[in-house]
């Protein structure tokens, strides 16, 4: 499908220009508030989450709008993770569920993403007809039909009830201290609740929000500042969300950061202490190392593009469970329906609880591929795999690595320049293999 608007992740750009402006977003509600209706036989419902930047504020009150004008019921959630406006929509059987939120971007960016009443990102064919609307006018139903708006208070009760609801009834978090670093983003009032609740020693970072200060040198996109606030609270572990808390990175007793690749290793291993694990899946850029270990365990293992809605499209092709990103979107898709920071940090800690261990003892016998990434700046719509030159370099470099290493090149999605990596059994041989072909697509 050819998108205008609609990304991997729904819509997201810059507050202030086209398409995050108050007047294109009311336009976008009216559009999905329009195709809702056409697909449900009373009056659609929808629920209105959002992150902590100071534009949700005003993205909020134009949604609001634009669904009221066509006739559509509002529900409105205030700051809350993005998995919980998932789990929320389908556990109150409402029509859909939007998201305002740029998950780890600056305060300056904004976005919209919606999820269906099943709770999974809508189908293309639904964002397709969204993008149809919003070309039409904005109209308004009669005054008797128009939607109307209601807080719904006990939100952040409701899911903080749900994530202590994925982890064991036998075990519980005493005897731990975590530190949880909510990137002054959705779930500042919620992660330390869940994991406190459970019986954990709590230490929050990142939990104070002014509206510009979400993903400011904290939460998963920053851990060296949840490392930093471990070792000076002599924490056992630490837990760093995004802005929107849909990605988890961890952190041990000594600062070391583990990321998605490791801690999806971690739960294929803890749940195949149990029962067989047919598959996992990851993506382009999955350690190769994670697929060597699958292997060995007899675990079956896919490559989706990267992003967490092909991980998820792939896991329900094949009927496989988990999978996840090394930038630490994980899914269970036994647990909920989309990636979910809190949900897979109690997974991890579930897994350290059943088995006595720590992190760097869960992870001992995985030792992770050394990668180079280089961004070779390009000229516009330059192919490189027609390019026959850059084609025989990288067959040559396959060919030298052998089983020992992997290489990946693709383009940009939204700048001009074509990103080479290069996964080796040494820093070394990654670190040339890489430069090799980052310089023949310069030379040509």
């Amino acid at each position: 499908m050819s998108r205008k608007y609609f990304g991997t992740d729904g819509v997201r750009g810059r507050v202030g220009e086209m398409p995050i402006t108050p007047d294109f977003v009311m336009r976008l509600g009216y559009a999905a508030g329009k195709v809702l209706a056409q697909s449900e036989s009373g009056k659609p419902t929808v629920l209105i989450g959002k992150d902590t930047r100071i534009s949700g504020y005003m993205l909020e009150a134009a949604l609001e709008a634009g669904f009221s004008a066509a006739g559509v019921d509002v529900m409105l959630a205030g700051p809350m993770p993005t998995p919980a406006v998932a789990y929320l929509t389908r556990a109150l059987r409402l029509s859909a569920g939007v998201v305002i939120s740029a998950s780890h971007n600056p305060y300056h960016d904004n976005g919209i993403k919606f999820f269906s009443a099943q709770g999974n990102k809508l189908p293309d064919a639904v964002e397709a007809a969204i993008e149809a609307a919003v070309a039409a006018p904005i109209g308004c139903v009669s005054s008797e039909k128009l939607g109307k708006a209601r807080r719904l208070d006990d939100a952040q009760g409701r899911y903080i009830e749900f994530c202590k609801s994925t982890f064991p009834n036998e075990l519980d978090l005493r005897g731990m201290k975590i530190v949880v670093d909510c990137a002054h983003g959705a779930a500042y009032h919620i992660a330390p609740h869940v994991f406190h609740e459970l019986g954990a020693e709590v230490e929050a970072v990142g939990s104070h929000p002014n509206g510009l200060n979400i993903n400011d040198g904290v939460g998963a996109t920053h851990p060296a500042a949840l490392s930093k606030a471990v070792l000076e609270h002599d924490a056992d572990v630490g837990i760093a969300l995004d802005g929107d808390a849909d990605r988890l990175i961890m952190v041990d007793g000594s600062g070391r950061i583990y990321n998605g690749d490791e801690l999806l290793y971690i739960m294929v291993k803890d749940r195949m202490a149990t029962a067989p694990v047919k598959g996992a899946v990851g993506t382009l850029m999955t350690n190769m190392a994670l697929e060597v270990a699958f292997k060995q365990m007899g675990v079956g293992f896919a490559r989706a593009k990267v992003g967490d809605r092909y991980v998820l499209e792939v896991l329900q092709e094949r009927g496989w469970l988990i999978g996840g990103e090394g930038s630490g979107h994980l899914l269970f898709l036994d647990k909920h329906t989309t990636g979910d920071g809190i949900v897979s940090a109690l997974q991890v800690l579930s897994a350290l609880k059943r088995s006595g261990k720590t992190l760097p003892q869960c992870t001992e016998d995985l030792t992770l591929y050394p990668q180079t990434l280089i961004n070779v700046k390009v000229a516009p719509g330059f192919d490189w795999q027609k390019n026959a030159a850059v084609v025989a370099e990288k067959e040559k470099v396959e060919r030298e690595l052998g089983d020992s290493g992997r290489v990946l090149i693709r383009p940009s999605g939204t700048e001009p320049l074509v990103r080479v990596m290069v996964e080796a059994k040494s820093a070394e041989t990654a670190e040339t293999m890489a430069r090799r072909l980052a310089n023949m697509i310069k030379e040509s």
